[in-house]
C-alpha cells in the first residue's frame, strides 16, 4: 500500500494539477532524490498502475466503497512518496544551503515551507 502506482507519469488533464506543474521552476540536476531516481519511479509506476486500476473500476461499474478503498489506497501511495520526496530535499537542497549560508537558505527553508503548506491543504 505505501509503494502504490506511478501517478506522476499520468498526464495531468486537472487544471489544478496543472497549474502546480506550471510552477516548477528549478534547473534540472542532481537533486536530493536523484540517487534513488530508479526506486521512485518505481514506485511512481505503481502509483499509475493504482490510478489505471480506479479508471477500469468506474468503467466496470464497480461498488462505490471499493473505489473509495482503492482511492485511499492511492492518495496514501502519493502522500508517502511526497513526504520522501520532501524529507531528501530538506537533506540535500536545503542542508546544502545552510552550509553555504547567505540568501539562499532563507529561499530554501521559504521552498520548503510553501511545500509543506501545499501537501497540508491537500
Amino acid at each position: 500500500m505505501s509503494d502504490t502506482a506511478g501517478a506522476a507519469e499520468t498526464a495531468v488533464t486537472d487544471s489544478a494539477a496543472g497549474s502546480a506543474a506550471d510552477e516548477i521552476v528549478s534547473p534540472p540536476g542532481p537533486h536530493g532524490y536523484s540517487h534513488d531516481k530508479e526506486s521512485h519511479l518505481k514506485r511512481l509506476r505503481r502509483i499509475e498502475g493504482q490510478i489505471r486500476g480506479l479508471q477500469r473500476m468506474v468503467e466496470q461499474d464497480v461498488y462505490c466503497i471499493d473505489i473509495l478503498t482503492q482511492v485511499s489506497a492511492s492518495t496514501k501511495g502519493l502522500q508517502s512518496f511526497a513526504l520522501q520526496l520532501l524529507e531528501e530535499h530538506l537533506r540535500h537542497c536545503v542542508a546544502a544551503a545552510a552550509v553555504g549560508g547567505g540568501p539562499e537558505i532563507d529561499e530554501k527553508v521559504a521552498e520548503a515551507t510553501a511545500a509543506i503548506a501545499r501537501l497540508l491543504r491537500t
